[in-house]
């Protein structure tokens, strides 16, 4: 039987492999905006004669980039819009970077939280009093709010004791506003034709929810809080 650290350093191998394959490939080129526009006719044609597995390997795809903290993760959002439709692309995009997020927490839990409670120390300190503070709504603040990157929550709250059905939970409803936002503005992309088409109505009207999103979000939580403590 392996000890605990040997299958904690047989994880970190593998993770390792995952992410030198990622790059290797060259799948980072591939998850942005231009490399999507690029390839999406030819994707098209693919989820016409594969319409089962192309979802799959989709949602496979994004669980493995957001479950690793690599970068692709806001791209492939906008790719569930461009290429499945508002609909299909919200329900694949909400809970493949759900899960995702719970496997990157689970990772954080299992090779870094002892190492980085110590380095860092402050940082543990201020989740710590939110958690204290503020319980499970905590989260759903950060996650309501994207004043953090997407990856550093998971790994943060990785550090903390929560159980991953409930920071699966929270997260979940705590990233769907944001993740509708997201899609809806992968369908305007989606439409475009030609560079003129960056001014269309639909677009220009996505790209403002998507800006003004987080302070809408704010206020609310505010509003919020401030009805808590009267």
């Amino acid at each position: 039987m392996l000890s605990g650290a040997a299958k904690k350093i047989g994880l970190a191998a593998a993770i390792a492999v995952l992410i030198a394959l990622y790059f290797g490939l060259g799948l980072h080129r591939f998850l942005s905006l231009a490399g999507l526009q690029a390839s999406r006719q030819d994707f098209l044609a693919l989820y016409r004669e594969r319409p089962v597995l192309v979802p799959l390997s989709y949602f496979a795809l994004y669980v493995a980039v957001t479950g690793l903290s690599l970068p692709g993760a806001a791209a492939l959002t906008l790719a569930a819009g461009t290429l499945f439709g508002f609909a299909a692309g919200s329900v694949l995009a909400s809970f493949a970077s759900t899960l995702g997020a719970t496997l990157a927490c689970a990772l954080a839990r299992t090779l870094l939280r002892d190492f980085a409670r110590r380095r860092f120390a402050s940082v543990w300190s201020k989740i710590s009093d939110g958690l204290a503070r503020d319980g499970a709504f905590y989260l759903f603040s950060l996650r309501l709010i994207p004043a953090f990157p997407f990856f550093a929550i998971n790994v943060a709250m990785g550090l903390t004791d929560m159980p991953l059905g409930r920071f699966y939970l929270v997260s979940q409803l705590g990233m769907l506003p944001g993740t509708l936002f997201y899609v809806n503005a992968g369908v305007e992309i989606g439409k475009l034709t030609s560079p003129a088409g960056i001014l269309s109505p639909g677009l220009l009207v996505s790209l403002c929810l998507l800006g003004i999103f987080p302070l809408l979000a704010k206020k609310a939580l505010d509003l919020y809080r401030a009805r808590r403590k009267t």
